[in-house]
Formats: C-alpha cells, structure tokens, sequence
C-alpha cells in the first residue's frame, strides 16, 4: 500500500471486522496500539459512529491518519447525505489524489444500515461478497472465523466478538479489549 516505514520501530496494530446477519450489522474493533514489540496502548477506540450516527467507520493503520480521514469522511457524508457510497467514492479519490492524503497509511471499514465498504488509500472502495469483511494485522484471522460462524445460531454481534477474540488468540497485534458499535441494518 505504501513505502516501507524507515524507523526501525513500526507502529502495529489493530483488527476491524464488520459482520452483517439477522437485520443487524456490527463493526468491532480491538484495542491495541503497538509499536515494535511493545504494547503503547490497550483501549485505543478505532470504531466510532460518524455523520448522522447512522454511518459505522473503523479503522486500522497510524492513528492520526485516521481521524484525518474520519473527518474528511464526515465531511463526504455532510455533502452527501444518506449516500455512502458515493461520499467513500469522492473520499477515495481524493485520498488517491492529493498529496497530503496520499501519504495516510490506513485503512476504513464503513457500514451503513444497507451497505458495507472498505476504503483504502489506493482508490479502491470495496463491497464484501458475503456478510463479513475484515481489515488489520489480524482481519483475516477475524475474517476467517467470522465466515466460519455465518451458518450457526449466533446473531451478528455475538459472530463478530467470538470471532475477534479468536484472532486476539492468534495476532500478537490484537487485543481482547474491544469497541463494538451496532446498526438495524436493511435486507
């Protein structure tokens, strides 16, 4: 996605998954911020509500690039009300574009109640094939586990917080400390 970082210490960190099921949609985060080998944070909160409330945003890669794309993602959805495909689309492009964006190292998870996406620094807005979609150090562990859980009876939050903490068991990177925010979501 973007040069390799030249200090030595590399800021890791975070998983993001979002988990549509049962006319609900759940993005969860965890809660780790690390850098190296040390864990700096454990209770960072990378999923927030945006917008109106009605807009789910999480988030993986360096923290400050993230609220600057919270921002710009509010600002998008101010311009483009109840559109959110179409304000990640403009948010996208001038993340590809301009020059400051263009040096953010992250990733996005949104989720409205009718769509999910994931936004990343390369143009690219993607719509999962099924319900789930996960990002970060340890989103395809979380990813893996979720598709793995679809077919049983747990509900969507109840998918997404088995299966964070799951990948918390496998990604150093990801904690059990977790922000889970809930939308009614559309068929």
């Amino acid at each position: 996605m973007s040069a390799p970082s030249t200090s030595p210490e590399v800021w890791h960190g975070t998983t993001i998954l979002t988990v549509r099921k049962g006319g609900k949609v759940v993005v969860a985060g965890d809660g780790q911020v690390s850098l190296g080998q040390t864990i700096i944070k454990g209770t960072a909160r990378k999923v927030r509500r945006v917008g109106s409330g009605q807009v789910i945003a999480g988030f993986a890669g360096s923290t400050a690039d993230a609220f600057t794309l919270f921002e710009r993602l509010e600002t998008k959805l101010e311009r483009f009300p109840d559109q959110l495909k179409r304000a990640c689309v403009e948010l996208a492009k001038d993340w590809r574009t301009d020059r400051y964006l263009r040096r953010l190292e992250a990733m996005m998870i949104v989720a409205d109640p009718s769509e999910s996406l994931v936004l990343t620094g390369t143009g690219d807005v993607l719509e999962p094939d099924d319900a789930v979609m996960g990002i970060g150090s340890g989103g395809m562990f979380a990813l893996a586990a979720a598709k793995a859980l679809l077919d049983t009876d747990l509900d969507a939050e109840q998918i997404a917080r088995k299966a964070m903490a799951i990948a918390a068991q496998i990604c150093v990177y990801t904690n059990d400390s977790l922000t889970v925010e809930t939308l009614d979501a559309t068929s």
